[in-house]
């Protein structure tokens, strides 16, 4: 298990700041991730890559020459938040454009999809995209749905080393779309990972078997083998990665036998012996394999087979040098250039609105609701994460506890300051989704934001606006999540809150009881989510194992209304 911590809430933090003490001749930090040490040269495109902390080489490891020229770092197994992925590529861009790739995750999409739209309003040529290596998320039809695991390595290097080339943002963008179609990945797990400070891994393997098609995020496999020996384990592998062969790829190929932290590497070499004699017979020539450590998932025991069919440019790019604190290859001459000084957090101040002092009376007591939420969110970390890591990678509860409390802090600062109750919302919504990231973060800010955008900032909001402002906050999440009630999403929860809301408020009932009745229904939603298939997000390539266990973040939500109902019980 993961036993070196000081606290769990900042492990990240503290990695980070040892990592950049150790690797200062290759990085420097920044609000959200690190960069190069040297600022990029006018022409070069600036390669940032990212995701969740926790898969240490990846992603913060890989940044240097023939490689990335910046990495996102968010917290454990959680999507960086959207302004941090736009901290890092400001922080990475020169003067020729930015890509942005990670993992296929319904958290990197939303939160670096955000991203990209900030840096085009800063005038700066922004592209994202999403590695899909995993064949056993997905099946071939649904390559768009299919996860980024080991993969990201081979997409990354390519697009790196061609833009360490010198190409322009178009063929950069080009060639990591090339490699990942090229790319697919199959993985095994032996035992499950744990989180820092947790006292159980996110999934246990029953002895004498292991789980096939696990993720890299602390998600299970989607079925269990018997525990084979290394000879079948390679067969396994080998034939299950090569049955997904593209049309017309050539026989040459770049492989990865990765480690995923507790696998070590005299094991590896014992599987990698039989690999390589499995490709030879089926007419594969490896180029430069690589067996070891890359993409991990902090102490998970398992490994996985990564293979990129090779062109001749794919090759090349492989092939070319490289030197980043975790990865090297070839030789590399040292970094030239100007030396960057060290980035610091610019501070934001936020705009106060001329609230009247209805509205800031109102707006201490939603700051007072969200200092409600946080502490019920601190309560409830523990279940909230058995209940995430059910299907998923166990996080929930750290991400909505370190949400909450940003947004409460945040709430408080609003309030403090004379403002009204839109401008509480958008200090904690904002809040929320920049410190918690991942999805259940970017989707509260978006909500809270938008039902800050029906109640404005002058006199308190009769009850069909609060009923306005829920919805707007529904349809907002929606819109962001592309997700539908059904789905097993919070909307499942959300959705029968704001409908019998509404209800109640037609019926004649004034807003503050009408919360009270409608959590309730909020309540009964979230526990019947357990009956419900996941449709989206890390859960749905575990739908059957899902059965029987409620969304987490579908009872969080519920937890949270039914706290600020509470409060409005006290209140009255």
């Amino acid at each position: 298990m993961t036993r070196l911590f000081n606290d769990p809430a900042t492990f990240t933090e503290d990695m980070l700041g040892g990592f950049l003490d150790i690797h200062a001749s290759y990085v420097v930090g920044v609000p959200g991730g690190v960069v190069r040490a040297t600022e990029t040269p006018p022409g070069k495109v600036a390669v940032v890559v990212g995701g969740g902390s926790g898969h240490y080489p990846a992603f913060c490891g890989v940044v240097g020459p023939g490689f990335a020229d910046g990495a996102v770092v968010g917290n454990i197994f959680t999507s960086p938040s959207a302004q941090e992925a736009a901290s890092v590529a400001r922080a990475a861009h020169g003067d020729a454009g930015v890509l942005l790739l990670t993992g296929n995750y319904a958290g990197d999409v939303m939160n670096f999809g955000l991203a990209v739209e900030q840096l085009r309003a800063d005038g700066i040529d922004a592209r994202f995209l999403t590695v899909t290596d995993d064949i056993a998320s997905a099946a071939p039809v649904d390559l768009a749905k299919r996860r980024g695991i080991a993969g990201d390595f081979t997409v990354f290097r390519c697009a790196g080393a061609r833009s360490e080339e010198g190409a322009d943002l178009d063929e950069v963008e080009r060639v990591a779309i090339k490699a990942n179609s090229a790319t697919r990945t199959l993985g095994v797990a032996f035992d499950g990972c744990t989180l820092p400070g947790a006292d159980r891994p996110l999934f246990t393997v029953p002895a004498g078997t292991m789980g096939l098609g696990l993720g890299i995020h602390g998600e299970p496999g989607i079925a269990s083998h018997e525990m084979p020996t290394a000879a079948e384990l390679a067969r396994l592998l080998v034939s299950g990665v090569l049955a997904e062969k593209p049309a017309g790829a050539s026989g040459r190929v770049a492989v990865i036998l990765n480690g995923l932290g507790r696998t070590k590497y005299e094991e590896l070499f014992v599987v990698w012996k039989s690999v390589a004699s499995l490709l030879a017979e089926s007419g594969h020539a490896v180029v430069h394999p690589e067996v070891g450590e890359l993409v991990t998932s902090l102490d998970m025991a398992g490994c996985s087979l990564t293979v990129m069919w090779l062109d001749e440019e794919l090759e090349r790019l492989w092939t070319s040098p490289a030197d980043t604190p975790a990865y090297r290859k070839g030789g590399v001459s040292a970094q030239t250039g100007k030396r960057r000084s060290q980035v610091t957090q610019t501070a934001v101040r936020v705009a106060v609105a001329d609230a009247d002092a209805a509205s800031q009376a109102g707006g201490h007591v939603v700051a007072e609701s969200f200092s409600a939420i946080a502490q019920q969110m601190v309560d409830a970390e523990d279940e909230l994460g058995k209940i995430d890591a059910v299907a998923g990678d166990g996080d929930h509860g750290r991400g909505m506890v370190k949400g909450s409390t940003a947004a409460a802090e945040a709430a408080r600062a609003m309030a403090a300051q004379a403002g009204g109750i839109a401008s509480v919302l958008r200090a904690a919504g904002d809040a929320w989704a920049a410190k918690a990231g991942g999805t259940s973060g970017v989707l509260w800010g978006a909500a809270l934001n938008a039902a800050a955008g029906v109640l404005g900032d002058h006199g308190l909001p009769g009850d069909t606006a609060v009923a306005a402002a829920l919805r707007a906050g529904y349809d907002a999440l929606g819109a962001l999540g592309k997700a539908a009630r059904g789905d097993k999403t919070m909307l499942d929860a959300l959705g029968p809150f704001v409908d019998a809301f509404a209800e109640s408020v037609e019926a004649g009932a004034d807003w503050r009881s009408a919360w009270s009745q409608s959590a309730e229904v909020a309540q009964k939603a979230a526990a019947e989510t357990a009956e419900l298939r996941p449709m989206v997000g890390r859960a749905r390539p575990l739908a059957e194992r899902s059965l029987g266990t409620p969304d987490a973040g579908a009872v969080s939500l519920a937890l949270c209304v039914t706290t600020v109902a509470e409060l409005i019980e006290e209140k009255r």
